[in-house]
């Protein structure tokens, strides 16, 4: 006997039981993106390795241990996208959407990252992505930061938390790299494996450890705060000053610096108690020097990733998940005839009833069983056309999820007699 093939390890399926979730939360999402003047964008999958390494870092795990790169027919190195940003950024420039413009824009897909699978960390999830480009003030900070807050309203999500914190400029920030890179050597025996290597590349991301032996040292470590430039600083005090005027609520935590090389100034987490150790829900921040290390002129720009499994799964803990779908009628036929009229006038209904779900039996069945297919779809109504329903000219019209007896209708009365019942 052949053994069935199982689904690639962390890559998995959304099975229709579990599917109204994620819907609601993408239509929910939709709204709120156009409602704020964000447009839909739609990129590859795949893009050229160098793409990444450019953009995240070449000494960030995601770049050295979590990518999945190959090399394709033609010689190049390609890989599946582990983030959307970067892929967004250039588009905008291989399609000429700068040059002084400025955009709201947002996709959702799939991402990719060879990472250990656990409990809300996949190596196939997907992402809500929304990037303002060409925006430098603290003003589109806090508005990008009000929608993701508008979001979790809108899905009665409670159980998430705002922090937020500035990384600087590069030129700042490579003063304070100097002090972190100083004080780790200082107690590099103490450094697990990982924080040394990080030591060599990204000293910055040793402060997101997740090592509880390094919390002491890590929390001894010079702070970032303490070597902001001014502007940052002002923009920073803007964007905490707009964020109390709008009445959301943040906590300042000078340890956030975000796995990503390209952040600059802000950066934001919504994090979460409710799901173990996987507890950001939804990251993002600044990064003006990104587009023009790309090869794109300068431009300013923030962004912020949402993973959706997460989402979901709060959605589902907060029983925030909207009952399924069902269809207003299923329509029993008996008989060869009465199937080929059927066939036809469920077209018909589906045709006047534009947005009403109507199911025709499929596969025979005796009326038995086909009421009992009608009762597990859900219907408010089943719809009964037999040899006898068909010589009359009628179709038997019985309330499944009401009180009422069963009657008669003639067919041509029937589109508008079922819109009255619905």
């Amino acid at each position: 006997m052949t053994h069935p093939i199982q689904p690639v390890r962390g890559m998995n399926d959304v099975l229709p039981a579990d599917i109204g979730a994620w819907q609601h939360l993408e239509q929910v999402a939709r709204s709120i993106f156009e409602a704020y003047g964000y447009e839909e964008v739609r990129v590859p999958l795949v893009e050229h390795t160098e793409l990444f390494k450019r953009s995240i870092g070449e000494f960030t795990d995601i770049v050295e241990k979590e990518m999945y790169t190959f090399e394709d027919l033609g010689g190049d190195s390609l890989t599946l996208r582990p983030e959307a940003t970067a892929g967004i950024a250039r588009a905008a420039i291989s399609n000429g959407l700068l040059r002084g413009q400025r955009h709201k824009l947002w996709c959702s897909g799939a991402m990719f990252r060879h990472e250990r699978p656990q409990k809300g960390r996949y190596r196939q999830f997907y992402q809500l992505d929304v990037e303002a480009l060409g925006y430098p003030g603290p003003d589109v900070d806090a508005e990008l930061i009000a929608l993701s807050a508008r979001l979790w309203r809108e899905l009665k999500l409670a159980r998430v938390r705002l922090t937020i914190n500035s990384l600087g400029t590069p030129a700042s920030r490579q003063v304070y790299r100097e002090r972190l890179v100083q004080y780790f050597r200082a107690h590099e025996s103490a450094l697990d494996e990982d924080s040394r290597r990080r030591l060599l590349g990204n000293p910055l991301r040793i402060l997101d450890s997740k090592n509880p032996d390094l919390r002491g040292l890590i929390d001894g470590a010079p702070l970032l705060t303490e070597y902001l430039d001014e502007e940052s600083r002002q923009h920073f005090a803007a964007l905490c000053g707009a964020l109390e005027a709008m009445g959301i609520e943040y906590q300042v935590n000078p340890r956030l610096v975000r796995g990503l090389d390209y952040y600059s100034r802000t950066v934001f987490e919504w994090i979460t108690d409710a799901l173990g150790a996987q507890d950001a829900v939804c990251s993002g921040g600044r990064y003006d020097g990104l587009i023009a290390q790309l090869g794109g002129e300068a431009t300013p720009a923030i962004g912020f990733a949402a993973g959706i499994e997460r989402i979901v799964a709060l959605l589902s803990q907060a029983g925030g998940v909207p009952p399924p779908r069902c269809p207003d009628v299923y329509l029993v036929a008996s008989g060869e005839r009465a199937e080929r009229a059927a066939l036809r006038l469920a077209e018909q209904l589906r045709d006047a009833l534009p947005g009403r779900g109507v199911v025709l039996n499929l596969g025979g069945g005796n009326f038995k069983t086909q009421f009992r297919r009608a009762d597990r779809s859900g219907a408010q109504f089943a719809l009964i056309l037999g040899e006898d329903e068909l010589d009359r000219g009628v179709a038997a019209v019985k309330p499944l999820r009401r009180e009422g007896s069963q009657s008669d209708c003639p067919l041509a009365q029937l589109p508008a007699h079922i819109a009255s019942l619905l």
